[in-house]
């Protein structure tokens, strides 16, 4: 496995980050944990999990399985970076609408952090995660929680996904005004070789503040993990957004380029993507979100993959970015 420093903190954290949102509505406890314990034994030690998921298994119920696998002893937790989320309303499926069950009030981060450490059976998160922008609840109000669960032993950093450029920079310039501990370390953002807006604002961004970018849905939901090879051989298909992106002609006709090139070099789609995301300036590393253990023996191998010069740049030309900023969009 290779590791790299958290954006500027002297954390090291696994190329590979393994995604937990598929434990419980999709993979049961017992499977879930044997992918982690999969995962640890290759030296995967970045576990990235949200308070919200669960889904038809019930909010929370994916960090409740965390819980119990480090509840197994064995040095799981002492070797692990934990990773979770605030953000989304965590009020029980059909209880009628409260107030400050959600967000990043200082109200809801007290609560929601509480919680969260009940479920995951830990003392502390290392790095708790706004999981969306709150427009309504300003920097200073979220910086003055996130200051106190640091003084009180209960999170080490904070971590912000789906934030554009300018909030990353309002956050961070906000921390510091404040003297506040650290600013943001982290940013997950959507990111991959079909989605690659990042690259004008959220990355730069980033990188200019020393915050480490973690890309989530690296297959861009199934479609660059050979879904037309799939589909042929009556294997299963890709559904959601990446069923819909494959419903436009032209989306299809460049997952068939990307299929073809990899085919002809012998290099599983899959892997290719995370092989790719793991080259790209400013990436901590991929998100994976593993149903089985074979997906997960596939994104590993994606480690090793050395993309040839013909691949990256065939790749380039079937998936172009939209190019620096400002030039992307200006002279």
């Amino acid at each position: 496995m290779e590791y790299t420093q958290l954006g500027r903190t002297g954390l090291k954290v696994s190329r590979l980050v393994l995604g937990t949102m598929n434990f419980g509505p999709q993979t049961e406890e017992a499977d879930s944990h044997a992918i982690m314990d999969a995962a640890l034994e290759a030296g995967v030690n970045f576990v990235d999990t949200a308070n919200v998921y669960g889904q038809s298994a019930g909010k929370g119920r994916t960090e409740e399985i965390l819980g119990a696998w480090f509840a197994q002893g064995g040095g799981r937790r002492e070797k692990t970076v934990l990773a979770t989320k605030v953000y989304g309303d965590m009020l029980p499926d059909g209880s009628p609408e409260w107030p400050n069950y959600g967000r990043l009030s200082a109200l809801n981060i007290r609560r929601a952090v509480d919680a969260s450490l009940q479920r995951l059976r830990t003392d502390h998160i290392d790095i708790y995660q706004f999981h969306h922008v709150d427009r309504l609840t300003p920097f200073d109000e979220i910086w003055q929680a996130v200051d106190v669960l640091v003084q009180q032993g209960k999170i080490l950093y904070a971590g912000s996904s789906n934030f554009p450029g300018y909030k990353i920079a309002q956050a961070n310039e906000t921390a510091a005004r404040r003297g506040s501990t650290f600013g943001l370390v982290s940013e997950q953002c959507l990111y991959n070789l079909a989605e690659r807006r990042a690259e004008m604002d959220v990355i730069p961004a980033a990188q200019e503040y020393g915050v480490g970018v973690i890309a989530w849905s690296p297959l861009y939901g199934g479609m660059l993990g050979g879904v037309l090879k799939k589909e042929h051989k009556g294997g299963r298909r890709t559904g959601g957004h990446g069923a819909r992106l494959l419903n436009d002609p032209a989306v299809r006709g460049r997952v068939q380029a990307y299929e073809d090139l990899l085919d002809k070099h012998g290099i599983e789609p899959g892997e290719a993507a995370l092989a790719w995301l793991l080259t790209r300036p400013g990436i901590t590393g991929p998100i994976v979100g593993p149903r089985t253990r074979e997906q997960l023996d596939s994104a590993l191998r994606a480690i090793d993959l050395d993309l040839p010069e013909e691949v990256r740049e065939g790749l380039d030309e079937i998936f172009p970015g939209p190019g620096p900023s400002p030039e992307a969009f200006a002279w």
